[in-house]
């Protein structure tokens, strides 16, 4: 009975924040730049054609009083597909904005699991625990390891 108990007052670990590591990795700060460029492109290209919905829809209730019926309905068509293509245009850039943060971060989080994984080998610990989003809100600093800085330190 006691073995259990002895096996588990012996084992060690280690914590981290997975954040605060990610944030710190120079390429996170280019990543992040380029996402933010993409994302304004997009903003930039929803807002033109929200503007674009907005002027027509103008013209649509200035002139529906002279308008024909058939020539009312046409416009109202046009105006409804115009803004069935503005919400897909959204709902695809939230998507493709989504994809891109996926890609970029990709290769970063890969390098950052490797370097866990390393000084986890290294320090012969049974496991890292990520400290975010109050997961461990008690650590015994006795029983665990800090490797806050010493990850930060191999990711540069």
């Amino acid at each position: 009975m006691l073995l259990p108990l002895m096996a588990s007052a012996q084992m060690k670990f280690g914590y981290f924040s997975y954040e605060e590591a990610f944030k710190s990795m120079p390429e996170y700060a280019l990543a992040q730049a380029n996402l933010n460029d993409l994302k304004s492109k997009y903003d930039a290209e929803t807002k033109r054609v929200e503007e674009e919905f907005n002027r027509k829809y103008e013209e649509f209730l200035d002139g529906q009083s002279d308008f024909a019926p058939t020539i009312l309905q046409k416009r109202q068509t046009e105006l409804q597909e115009l803004l069935k293509k503005n919400v897909a245009f959204k709902a695809e850039s939230a998507k493709l904005l989504k994809k891109a943060e996926t890609d970029s971060f990709a290769p970063l989080r890969e390098k950052l699991a490797n370097v866990v994984e390393k000084i986890g080998a290294e320090r012969g610990l049974a496991f890292i625990l990520n400290t975010d989003g109050d997961a461990c809100p008690y650590i015994n600093p006795e029983m665990g390891e800090d490797l806050s800085q010493l990850i930060k330190e191999a990711l540069r």
